[in-house]
């Protein structure tokens, strides 16, 4: 899954420190999440969503589309 976490934690100023005790998580929580090792789970998605006062498809894309079926 990708995501733009860096560049809106980035444009706030925030460090992952900041952005992880703002979440409830650890730090390396963050920087996993912001390399796409780590896809968070759906209330984590929820929490991180509304910090930055968004929907969660306006932070994170499914590195592939699903294929329709006819």
């Amino acid at each position: 899954m990708k995501n733009d976490l860096r560049a809106r934690r980035e444009a706030k100023g925030w460090t992952q420190a900041r952005l992880a005790d703002a979440l409830d998580v650890s730090r390396q929580t963050v920087n996993a999440l912001e390399t796409g090792r780590y896809d968070p789970s759906l209330p984590l998605a929820f929490r991180i969503a509304a910090l930055f006062d968004t929907s969660i498809e306006h932070i994170f894309t499914p590195d592939q589309q699903p294929v329709q079926s006819a």
